[in-house]
């Protein structure tokens, strides 16, 4: 939450570590909501797991894809909440909102990074199930 607090502060587009990130990776957008939408997949995904083993006791491979998908949906949703708060507030302020930096694949790449940070930290929790 912190993080999200910290992007709405500034707009995403404009957290000043975002383009120090940036320049890192050799971009030349604020990467900061990337990391955002990384994060997000890498920080949920695991509490998201544990909440399904213990309440509906599920386990084996639905106990990994269960939360993957949990967390690829709650990515996708959020996409839909911003795309919508572009369309219902004042367009300038939506798309500082949106901070999609003029990419039309922002929200596709945003999904994926959650992904991959979901699975990710899935992979982990595997590997160190299997090696103790």
């Amino acid at each position: 939450m912190i993080l999200h607090v910290i992007g709405s502060h500034y707009t995403y587009a404009e957290v000043p570590w975002g383009v120090t990130l940036g320049e890192w990776l050799g971009a030349e957008r604020n990467m900061y909501d990337r990391l955002v939408h990384l994060l997000f997949g890498v920080l949920l995904v695991y509490p998201i797991r544990e909440i399904f083993i213990r309440t509906v006791k599920i386990s084996g491979f639905r106990a990994y894809f269960v939360p993957f998908m949990i967390v690829s949906a709650l990515s996708g949703i959020y996409e839909v909440i911003e795309w919508g708060a572009v369309e219902v507030v004042d367009p300038e302020a939506g798309i500082a909102f949106l901070g999609s930096q003029g990419d039309i694949w922002d929200a596709q790449k945003d999904m994926f990074l959650a992904k991959v940070g979901a699975l990710w930290t899935l992979w982990i929790v595997w590997v160190s199930r299997r090696v103790g």
